[in-house]
């Protein structure tokens, strides 16, 4: 049962790090091979963990994705238990309905039905104000990048192997952005976003380009300082995995 003592936006904030805590452990092959379910299964307030399933979206799938754990018919219902108990907002942010709308097509390649309610989100492209846009919403084209990899950040869920569409292809065509933005992140020890940041770049470099900046040595320097808790912890272990697994190599730069 919840805790009265707690409130509910520390529970809810408890059961993402616990959730992306468990996925974590499932990616370097030492969890359980049931995750979501067992994770909704065992927490003291369901409610909560289902509401964290919908926080990490695709990130639920890693460990399937990167073949570790087999995403089976338990998890398949956790996940649309999940959309059923909060279900997308019509007036949901664009990085808000790409997450979701991703989330809802990875469980349909694991089984699930197409009855999840989240619409797919309007394309993106380079010139316009969305995550592939070059303005950004500043009117300041000096600083668009600032604000384009800050919501790019916030896509960073999508980030997996396995996983294309539009956002994919901006993170591509604006890689030098993202290099700008992590180098920022970093020279900001704000490392959160910095993890975030180097799984797109991770991402491209899977793909077969070459980053304009060591993505490797961004990783392994977050890693060492160890801050960011579960969810930075889990960003960091999948963009490793991705430099480690790259599916092809000597790519063009982009």
């Amino acid at each position: 049962m919840p805790n009265p003592d707690v409130s509910p936006r520390a529970a809810y904030t408890a059961a993402v790090e616990s959730l992306a805590d468990r996925v974590l452990g499932a990616l370097r092959g030492a969890g359980d091979p049931v995750v979501i379910a067992a994770q909704v299964e065992e927490a003291p307030d369901p409610k909560a963990a289902l509401a964290a399933v919908r926080v990490l979206g695709p990130d639920v799938f890693a460990p399937a994705l990167f073949g570790e754990t087999p995403f089976g018919p338990a998890d398949v219902q956790a996940v649309a238990e999940s959309f059923r108990l909060f279900p997308p907002a019509p007036d949901a942010t664009p990085e808000t309905a790409w997450r979701d709308w991703t989330t809802a097509r990875l469980l349909l390649r694991y089984g699930g039905d197409d009855s999840l309610g989240a619409p797919e989100p309007r394309v993106l492209d380079d010139g316009g104000e969305g995550p592939g846009g070059t303005g950004g919403g500043t009117g300041a084209p000096d600083t668009s990048w600032r604000v384009w990899s800050l919501r790019m950040a916030q896509l960073s869920p999508l980030a997996l192997p396995g996983v294309d569409g539009p956002v994919h292809e901006a993170a591509a065509r604006r890689s030098h952005a993202l290099a700008r933005g992590t180098a920022r992140a970093m020279l900001r020890r704000d490392y959160p976003i910095a993890a975030c940041l180097a799984r797109w770049l991770a991402h491209s470099a899977h793909r077969g380009a070459r980053p304009c900046l060591d993505v490797a040595a961004v990783v392994r320097h977050i890693e060492l300082h160890g801050v960011g808790g579960a969810r930075t912890a889990l960003d960091t272990a999948i963009a490793r995995r991705l430099l480690d697994r790259p599916e092809h190599r000597g790519g063009p730069t982009p």
